[in-house]
């Protein structure tokens, strides 16, 4: 998955778009061939048949209105929530899952008070957040 190189960090915000949904609609264009192709080779009655016929015939709406398959406004909004703490991570150079796995671990004896500790950008690679925490 393309992630934003420093230099693109430091261009327009406009600019910034535009190579989003550039590089995005390279990667939904190979989806969509990709789902047809498979679609193509299963019987009607196979299990994964019905959920890429539900895709495809949604497919004009998916990408600008993808919240819509999280099943619900909650649902977005924690879908919304985890997507910006994970683009946090991979823009401080952090590995998402290393660091989603260690603040899931250590998250329920955290003090509310200390949970900013645990942000992105506070949390670092080598050093395990429960001495940060401890700190």
């Amino acid at each position: 998955m393309p992630c934003l190189t420093s230099s693109a960090r430091s261009t327009a915000a406009d600019e910034r778009l535009q190579r989003r949904q550039h590089e995005s609609q390279a990667i939904v264009d190979a989806l969509d061939e990709w789902l047809r192709a498979e679609r193509a080779k299963l019987s009607r009655s196979s299990p994964v048949a019905e959920p890429i016929d539900y895709i495809l015939k949604r497919w004009d709406g998916f990408g600008r209105r993808s919240w819509l398959f999280a099943g619900s406004d909650r649902g977005a909004d924690r879908a919304a929530f985890m997507a910006t703490l994970i683009m946090s991570a991979k823009l401080n150079d952090i590995d998402p899952p290393a660091w989603l796995a260690d603040v899931l671990a250590l998250i329920a004896d955290t003090l509310i008070t200390r949970l900013e500790q645990l942000l992105p950008w506070n949390w670092k690679n080598n050093q395990p957040v429960e001495k940060a925490i401890a700190a």
